[in-house]
């Protein structure tokens, strides 16, 4: 397969259609292997507008968000190399090492401790040094030692973002994460203003697999 041929096609066809314009981000999914990142058994479908599994035969829920996705998210979020940045669901390491590239440094939880580890060798083969991976449930640890954050990112869907994570903020920090369910998701923006209060922006629709631990909306019977 011609991975460089299939990286073109993907940034040419499926993210530049997104809106994604940026030419730093764009010229970062050129460099950063994303075919590195998957399961060796979804290598061939790594450039394809789709999520990727992660453990083959697993029912965990884990999988790689698509790449146009990933794309819109790192663009709109707008990261400076100075800020520090919190993920929730590392996953395979592929978005967690495109905020390293742009940020100074990654925290990146993963519930999964099998996934976290494949992560830190992915990122580590990846030449990614300013990326820590910690094995943790996101929607319940403390991070207060460890905040506050510029950037927060939710690398799945939630059913609301808990305010838990929304005072990790700095004033000025912005946290994107993708809430609804099905059939309606929308990708969420959250900025802390200098007054501590939070301005939400909901500008694009999209679907994501559910991030593991996080609380969903309790379904009602008729």
């Amino acid at each position: 397969m011609n991975f460089e041929l299939a990286r073109f096609n993907m940034i040419e066809q499926q993210i530049r259609p997104w809106d994604v314009l940026d030419q730093a981000v764009l010229q970062l999914l050129a460099t950063v292997k994303r075919e590195d990142f998957v399961p060796l058994a979804y290598k061939q479908v790594a450039f394809t507008d789709m999520e990727i599994p992660l453990q083959t035969g697993s029912k965990n829920g884990l999988s790689m968000l698509a790449p146009k996705v990933e794309a819109r998210m790192l663009q709109d979020l707008a990261i400076h190399k100075h800020e520090k940045v919190l993920e929730i669901g590392t996953g395979s390491g592929y978005m967690a090492a495109l905020l390293a590239h742009k940020a100074q440094r990654v925290i990146s939880l993963e519930i999964n401790e099998a996934q976290a580890q494949t992560a830190r060798a992915n990122l580590q083969k990846a030449g990614i040094h300013n990326c820590e991976v910690r094995v943790a449930d996101g929607s319940k640890v403390d991070l207060s030692v460890d905040g506050p954050f510029d950037v927060i990112v939710l690398s799945g869907s939630v059913a609301s973002v808990p305010d838990s994570l929304k005072a990790l903020l700095k004033p000025g920090g912005r946290l994107a994460a993708i809430v609804g369910n099905e059939p309606v998701m929308c990708a969420t923006f959250i900025t802390k203003a200098a007054d501590g209060s939070n301005v939400t922006t909901q500008p694009w629709d999209t679907l994501a697999p559910r991030l593991l631990g996080f609380a969903d909306t309790p379904k009602f019977n008729f």
